[in-house]
């Protein structure tokens, strides 16, 4: 079962949180003001990926300078793709990535070899904070994606979830908690229905 600090292979690991608020002190910067210019980086190079056709080739390369690390050998994905970061993505091999995906990549996606990810699929790595008062603060934790895990179409899956190697999670689900290797989750919140 991928971990969340284990590396795949020649591909990295995404760049934590606190390396981003260290980037915006660096700078000078809150840490909203960092993730809003780095989010002009990802519009901008996400507006490239989805405006028009390109070969296989192309957006490979689109989507590892998007990433800022390359892509797994034999990714393929069916734009539109959607990130408000991307620089906190890491892709293994043979990665599948289906139309109209969202990725709030700020706590950190690691999608390892041979995932298949669905039509409309969202990760989404960032909560706020409960309190009102507190509200705008960020409570990241990241996702991360064994080998050979299916997600089904419309799936989420939300911050601090790993879904383990062979799992598939169902159309529609809600993923709140992390699903163990080769069992297949379905409904809100997702619950093991049965094993692979």
């Amino acid at each position: 079962m991928l971990n969340r600090n284990e590396r795949i292979p020649e591909r990295g690991i995404p760049m934590g949180f606190a390396e981003m608020e260290a980037r915006a002190r660096a700078l000078g910067l809150p840490l909203h003001q960092y993730m809003r210019r780095a989010s002009q980086r990802a519009l901008r190079l996400t507006a490239i990926i989805n405006g028009s056709y390109h070969e296989p080739e192309e957006l490979a390369a689109l989507m590892s300078e998007l990433i800022g690390r390359p892509v797994g050998e034999g990714f393929c994905l069916f734009p539109p793709f959607y990130t408000d970061y991307g620089q906190n993505i890491a892709i293994g091999r043979n990665v599948f990535l289906n139309a109209g995906c969202h990725f709030q990549d700020q706590g950190g996606i690691t999608i390892g070899d041979g995932a298949l990810i669905g039509h409309g699929v969202v990760l989404a790595t960032l909560n706020h904070e409960p309190d009102p008062a507190r509200r705008n603060e960020l409570r990241p934790a990241p996702i991360a994606i064994g080998r050979d895990v299916w997600i089904g179409a419309r799936a989420v899956v939300t911050p601090g979830v790993t879904i383990g190697d062979g799992a598939i999670v169902a159309a529609g689900a809600v993923v709140t908690r992390d699903v163990p290797p080769r069992t297949v989750v379905a409904g809100v919140p997702a619950r093991p229905i049965k094993t692979v």
